[in-house]
């Protein structure tokens, strides 16, 4: 299988049109449309007039951006420079409580809303564009309110000092992960490229050793470009993973904040249990897929080749090591979890204001906390109510993200009814004793179940018997095991 395919699927002058079924697909999950009036109008007054904004000003230091091409609502801005041995890693966050009034109309619509929720053709943004595209976003070549964390790295990537403050802050360059990544294999670009190079790779190795585990499951994209939707299984760069250090660190440094000040909202996960780890076990001796007993599944994920079908069958089988996240909040007394497993650490979320609801609050949480203050009220008053929002906003883009691909796959699939695809069979029923299994194709790169059996692992031959586009479903079945 190869790691990176593209599918493309143009808009058919006939038949079902993809868009009204993917419109249809947020009207059926009560998507929210349109913001109300009230709160447009408030969002271009702050815009225009922020309620407050940082005394400090960082605007001298040249902070990059790293995000994807299109994205306007950029959350995050760092700079990195050498300390002794080590780096001076300083984070740059969207300081929304410059325009956002806590209980104000932005705040209770946010609150409602709970995060951005993604789409192939749009996005339903969690604060009005005009702040999370303009004024609250870290665009380049505007001074921006943000909170700063200002960590200090020792030789091996340990966070030694952690400090936290609003300023106001100017990006320099806006980079995207594939020209910074072909900028980071020549050697050229801006210094910081390197350096976040330097850092990724040693937060890499600390995960390691605190056992932290990820699991590579291939990203399916669904995205618009020039009229024809394209579904393509990408592979990760190395600069996204050294990019997803520096923010796995600031939320572990938050999460450490919360707990020592006994007050806070922290991301956590229970480690997996110890019968689906024998399970796995078990999955890897029948798939043939070394796995020696002193190994921690962490590390044995990181072996796995996304490109091999027992290891892609393996990859599947492990998504059960990595359930039960929650967010836990507290005041007073610590919870009994105060971990997120898949990190081996406590964690916040803190990093993506513009687009998740929590982090607003716990930003703000944190400033307080490194300033010596007390927590603002609307913060503590908030921390009750935030796990069941922030739950209720991860199943609602849970569930419009699966229907909208199913959508996208099955017109792909649509111009394919009759014929055979070679396919590696992901999920063969297990105890559940059912009469299909769960295949990848390989071209077009469609997750789906067949009718059939074949064992666990296998390559295998399906027929695309019908796609209904309008119904999000796809009919296979296993011709050749």
């Amino acid at each position: 299988m190869s790691a990176h395919r593209t599918t493309t699927y143009r808009r058919p002058e006939t038949g079902t049109d993809l868009e009204a079924r993917l419109a249809a697909i947020r009207d059926e999950l009560e998507v929210p449309r349109e913001f109300p009036p009230e709160v447009l109008v408030e969002a271009e007054r702050v815009a225009a007039a922020p309620l407050s904004l940082p005394e400090r000003d960082e605007t001298g230091i040249p902070f990059v951006t790293i995000d994807p091409p299109t994205s306007m609502d950029l959350d995050q801005a760092m700079h990195i420079e050498r300390d002794g041995d080590g780096h001076r890693v300083r984070y740059a966050i969207a300081h929304l409580d410059s325009f956002v009034a806590p209980d104000g109309p932005i705040d209770a619509e946010a609150r409602r809303r709970g995060q951005t929720i993604y789409s192939p053709d749009t996005r339903t943004p969690l604060h009005p564009p005009s702040l999370s595209e303009g004024a609250a976003s870290l665009l380049p070549d505007q001074s921006t309110p943000a909170y700063i964390w200002d960590l200090k790295l020792d030789g091996a990537g340990e966070v030694t000092a952690t400090d936290l403050y609003p300023a106001m802050v100017r990006s320099v360059e806006r980079l995207d992960y594939a020209s910074a990544q072909q900028l980071v294999d020549a050697g050229e670009g801006p210094e910081v490229l390197a350096l976040l190079r330097e850092v990724g790779e040693r937060r890499i190795e600390l995960e390691r050793a605190r056992g932290g585990a990820t699991l590579p499951m291939p990203e399916q994209e669904v995205e618009l470009e020039r009229e024809e939707y394209v579904l393509r299984l990408r592979p990760l760069l190395p600069l996204e993973e050294w990019n997803a250090q520096i923010s796995l660190m600031t939320g572990m440094c938050a999460g450490r904040m919360m707990l020592d000040a006994q007050v806070g909202i922290l991301r956590t996960m229970p480690p997996p249990d110890e019968t689906v780890l024998r399970r796995l076990r078990a999955a890897a001796r029948g798939l043939g897929v070394e796995w020696r007993e002193d190994v921690p599944h962490g590390e044995m994920l990181r072996s796995l080749d996304r490109t091999d079908g027992r290891h892609l069958a393996l990859i599947h089988e492990a998504t059960s090591l990595f359930r039960g996240a929650a967010y836990t909040a507290f005041d007073g007394e610590l919870p009994e979890l105060t971990e997120q497993s898949a990190i081996a650490a406590p964690y916040a979320h803190v990093t993506a204001p513009l687009r998740r609801l929590v982090d607003r609050f716990g930003l703000a949480l944190c400033a307080a906390i490194a300033s010596g203050q007390e927590v603002p009220g609307w913060v503590r008053e908030a921390l009750p109510v935030l796990p069941e929002a922030m739950a209720a906003s991860d199943r609602l883009a849970g569930s419009v993200e699966r229907a909208s691909t199913d959508a996208v796959e099955a017109a792909v699939l649509s111009g394919l009814v009759g014929e055979e695809l070679a396919a590696v069979v992901v999920d063969a029923g297990g105890e559940k004793k059912r009469d299909d299994v769960e295949v990848q194709l390989a071209e077009p790169p469609v997750l789906a179940r067949a009718k059939g059996e074949a064992e666990l692992g296998a390559d295998v031959t399906v027929r695309v018997v019908g796609a209904d586009a309008a119904a999000g479903s796809v009919d296979l079945e296993v011709v050749q095991a």
